[in-house]
C-alpha cells in the first residue's frame, strides 16, 4: 500500500485546499478562471491521505466555498438545487476510486493499468452521480429520459475528464519528480555514509 508520512500528508493536504480554493468555480479567488480541480483533488486526497477525516473536510469546504460564490460572490444558484446532495456520493466514489489505487500503486510502468482503471472508475461513477443527479431530480427540466442524459453526457462529460486529466498529469509528473529526487537524494546519502 502507498503510504506518507504524517508530515507529507499534511502538505499534500494544504496543497490540495489551495487547489481547491484557487479553482472551485467562479468566486473571488478565481485566477482567470481555472477549470474546476474537485474532481481531482478528491481522487488524489483518497490516493495520498490515509484518513477519512480529510474526506469530509474537503466535502465541507466545496460546499462553503459554493455558498460563499452563491451568496457574496454574485455567481448564479442555477445548480443549487435539492440534485446538490448528489455531490456527496459523486465525490465519495472519486474518493474510494483513488483509495483502491492506494493499495495498488507501484513506482513502475505496470501502475497505469491500475491507475486508469481506478480513474476511468471514479470519473464514470461522479458524472453518474452529479450529472444524473443534476439531470434527473434538480427540477430544470421538464421531462427527463435516459436518452437525453446520454446525450447531455456526451456533450458535458468530456471538458470534466479533460480538466480532470491536465490536473493528474501535472500531479503525476509532480509525483514522479518528488520520488526521483527523494531516490537521487538516499542513494546520495547511502554512498556518503
Amino acid at each position: 500500500m502507498f503510504t506518507l508520512s504524517p508530515r507529507n500528508q499534511m502538505g499534500i493536504g494544504l496543497a490540495l485546499i489551495l487547489l481547491m480554493i484557487i479553482t472551485r468555480g467562479h468566486h473571488f479567488a478565481s485566477l482567470h478562471n481555472l477549470p474546476d480541480a474537485s474532481w481531482l483533488i478528491f481522487f488524489l486526497a483518497g490516493v495520498y491521505l490515509r484518513s477519512a477525516w480529510p474526506l469530509l473536510g474537503f466535502l465541507a469546504l466545496g460546499g462553503w466555498l459554493d455558498f460563499a460564490a452563491y451568496t457574496w460572490g454574485g455567481v448564479s444558484g442555477f445548480c443549487l438545487t435539492p440534485a446538490y446532495v448528489f455531490l456527496l456520493p459523486a465525490y465519495i466514489s472519486l474518493w474510494l476510486a483513488g483509495r483502491w489505487y492506494a493499495h495498488r500503486h507501484q513506482f513502475s510502468w505496470r501502475t497505469l493499468m491500475p491507475l486508469s482503471l481506478s480513474m476511468m472508475t471514479g470519473l464514470m461513477l461522479c458524472e453518474l452521480f452529479s450529472g444524473g443527479g443534476f439531470y434527473f431530480f434538480s427540477g430544470r427540466f421538464e421531462s427527463t429520459t435516459w436518452v437525453e442524459f446520454a446525450e447531455r453526457s456526451i456533450k458535458y462529460f468530456p471538458m470534466y475528464i479533460e480538466s480532470f486529466l491536465i490536473y493528474a498529469g501535472i500531479a503525476i509528473v509532480m509525483h514522479a519528480a518528488l520520488v526521483a529526487l527523494r531516490q537521487q537524494f538516499n542513494s546520495s546519502n547511502t554512498s556518503a555514509g
